[in-house]
C-alpha cells in the first residue's frame, strides 16, 4: 500500500498502482477538457471535499467536478467506469462519518450547482428537485404555496445528501425520516445510465423497491440526481413546550407514555444536563441544569391547545416541572434555535477542545436505561460528553470532548464509541439511528446485521462490479 498524490490509499503497489494513477491522470485530463474551470485540481478545492468531524483522516480526491445537469454526471461516471477510477458524490459535506472521503483516490462530483425545484405539485403534496438545493432553499421557494418539506436533520444539507444519508432529525416522530418522505429518485448507476426508480403516485407494487435502495446507500449504488419528495401543509398553529426532571428515566417514561397516549407531537427533543448548562451559556437563557424535553404540536389553534393541556399533564405526572407552552413565533425560534445551536454550545464545557460527533438507536423503551449506562460510562472515562437526543424514536447523539493531540484522550474517545454502538446493538438498537455507516462504522454492522451484510455485498457486486461508487464506505473490506 502506498500513498497516491491525490492523498488517498492506493492499494496495491508497483506496476498495479501505477496504472491507477495513469488511469486517474487521464481521467482528470478527459474532464478538464471537457468541463474546462469547472474541473480542478488545486488542492485548496480538494481538501474541501473531504470533510470530516470525526477521527477519521481526511483523504482527498484527485479532482473535483462541478456537473450541472444529469446528463454531465452520466458523463462523469462513464469516463470514470471506462477507466475504473472512483467516484464520490458529494452534496455539502456535513455527514459525520467520512462518507466523502476518498480513501483510494478518485473523482468528487460536487452536485451543489445543480439547485433548481423544477416542479411543485401544490393539489398531489410533492415537488421534484434537483439533489444540491438545500432544505431551508427548498422551503424557502415554496413559502408562498402554504406547503414545506419536514426533514431538518438541524445542518442545511442538501436533499440529495439527505436522502444518501437515510438522514432524519427533529421531526421525524411525526412526519417520519427521508425514507418516509421521497416518493422516487432519478439516479445515475455506476454504468453511466440514467434510470428513475418510481412514478410520482403516493404508492406503488412495481418491482423491487430501488427508491428504498438507493435511500441509504451512501453514494455506493449510484449517484441521485433528482429526488420526488413529500411535501405537507404548514401547520396552522404551532406550539412549543418546554420541561425539566429531576433524571433522565422520569423523562423518558414522559416520551413513552405521550406517544402511548397518541399525543400527535411534531418534535420530542431530550437534553441532559450537560447540554442545558451549555446552551445557557451560549444562548442567554436560564432553564434549569437538569434533563430537559422540548416538544412541539403542530394543527389548529384549538388542537395544539388541547395537545399541550394533556402533555403537561403527562408530564406531571412524571415529577416534570416547570412545563411551559407558548405559540409566540419569536419565544419559540429562541427556543428551537437553542437546540440547533446545541452542538456549537457544548463546546462552552471545554473551550478548544475537539468534538467527536456519534449517534446511536434504541427502542424508546430502552432509551433511559442506554442514556443512563452512556452517562455512567463515559463519567468512569474521564469524558465530558454532552446528550441531545431525538426522543420521540429512541436516537441520541453524544459529542465527547477531547484534546486531539492528546493520544491517552484519543484512545479513550475510540474506545467509548465502540462500546456505545456495541451496547445500543446489544439492546436491539442500531449503531446508527442518523449519521449513516461511511467509513466511521463499517465494523460494526456484522454485529448488527449479521449474515444480511453478506447480501449487502452481493448488491454491491452485483450493481458497482467495478467498485467505483463511493468504494471503502459501507461495505467492510473482504
Amino acid at each position: 500500500m502506498s500513498i497516491g498524490t491525490s492523498g488517498g490509499l492506493r492499494m496495491g503497489g508497483g506496476q498495479e498502482s501505477r496504472q491507477d494513477e495513469d488511469n486517474t491522470a487521464t481521467v482528470c485530463g478527459i474532464l478538464r477538457q471537457r468541463f474546462g474551470d469547472r474541473f480542478t485540481t488545486g488542492e485548496s478545492v480538494r481538501s474541501q471535499h473531504c470533510h470530516t468531524t470525526t477521527l477519521i483522516s481526511p483523504q482527498l480526491p484527485d479532482g473535483v467536478v462541478f456537473p450541472h445537469s444529469v446528463e454531465e454526471v452520466a458523463d462523469v461516471v462513464l469516463t470514470c467506469s471506462k477507466f475504473r477510477v472512483p467516484v464520490i458524490p458529494f452534496g455539502t459535506g456535513t455527514s459525520l462519518e467520512g462518507q466523502v472521503n476518498a480513501p483510494l483516490g478518485g473523482i468528487s462530483v460536487n452536485l451543489l450547482r445543480m439547485n433548481q425545484v423544477l416542479r411543485v405539485n401544490e393539489e398531489d403534496l410533492d415537488c421534484i428537485v434537483q439533489p444540491g438545493i438545500t432544505r431551508k432553499a427548498l422551503n424557502e421557494s415554496i413559502r408562498d404555496t402554504g406547503l414545506f418539506f419536514a426533514i431538518d436533520p438541524g445542518a442545511d444539507a442538501s436533499l440529495g445528501g439527505m436522502a444518501s444519508t437515510r438522514a432524519s432529525g427533529t421531526n421525524a416522530v411525526r412526519y417520519g425520516t427521508m425514507r418516509d418522505n421521497v416518493i422516487a429518485v432519478q439516479a445515475v448507476m455506476p454504468n453511466g445510465e440514467i434510470i428513475r426508480t418510481a412514478q410520482r403516485a403516493r404508492k406503488t407494487s412495481a418491482g423491487y423497491d430501488l427508491t428504498r435502495l438507493l435511500i441509504g446507500a451512501e453514494g455506493t449504488l449510484g449517484i441521485i440526481t433528482e429526488l420526488t419528495l413529500r411535501l405537507h401543509g404548514i401547520p396552522e398553529s404551532i406550539a412549543s413546550a418546554s420541561c425539566s426532571f429531576s433524571n433522565i428515566f422520569n423523562a423518558c417514561a414522559a416520551v413513552i407514555d405521550t406517544i402511548q397516549f397518541g399525543i400527535p407531537v411534531a418534535r420530542i427533543e431530550l437534553l441532559d444536563e450537560l447540554t442545558v448548562k451549555a446552551v445557557n451559556s451560549h444562548s442567554g437563557l436560564t432553564l434549569p441544569e437538569s434533563p430537559l424535553l422540548l416538544l412541539e404540536f403542530h394543527g389548529t389553534e384549538a388542537s395544539v391547545s388541547e395537545q399541550s393541556a394533556a402533555c403537561g399533564e403527562i408530564m406531571r405526572d412524571h415529577d416534570g416541572s416547570e412545563f411551559q407552552w407558548t405559540v409566540k413565533p419569536e419565544e419559540r425560534s429562541k427556543l428551537w434555535q437553542a437546540r440547533h445551536d446545541a452542538y456549537w454550545a457544548s463546546f462552552e464545557l471545554r473551550r478548544g477542545a475537539k468534538g467527536i460527533a456519534t449517534d446511536v438507536c434504541v427502542p424508546i423503551s430502552r432509551l433511559a436505561d442506554c442514556v443512563s449506562a452512556a452517562q455512567e460510562k463515559a463519567k468512569s472515562m474521564g469524558l465530558i460528553a454532552p446528550i441531545v437526543g431525538h426522543a420521540g424514536d429512541g436516537n441520541f447523539h453524544m459529542l465527547p470532548l477531547i484534546d486531539p493531540d492528546d493520544p491517552e484522550e484519543v484512545a479513550a474517545v475510540c474506545s467509548f464509541v465502540e462500546w456505545l454502538a456495541e451496547h445500543a446493538v446489544d439492546m436491539d438498537g442500531t449503531c446508527t439511528g442518523e449519521h449513516g455507516i461511511g467509513q466511521g462504522k463499517m465494523k460494526y454492522l456484522e454485529r448488527e446485521l449479521g449474515a444480511a451484510v453478506g447480501w449487502m455485498t452481493a448488491v454491491k457486486n452485483a450493481i458497482d462490479p467495478l467498485d467505483i461508487m463511493n468504494p471503502g464506505k459501507i461495505i467492510p473490506p473482504a
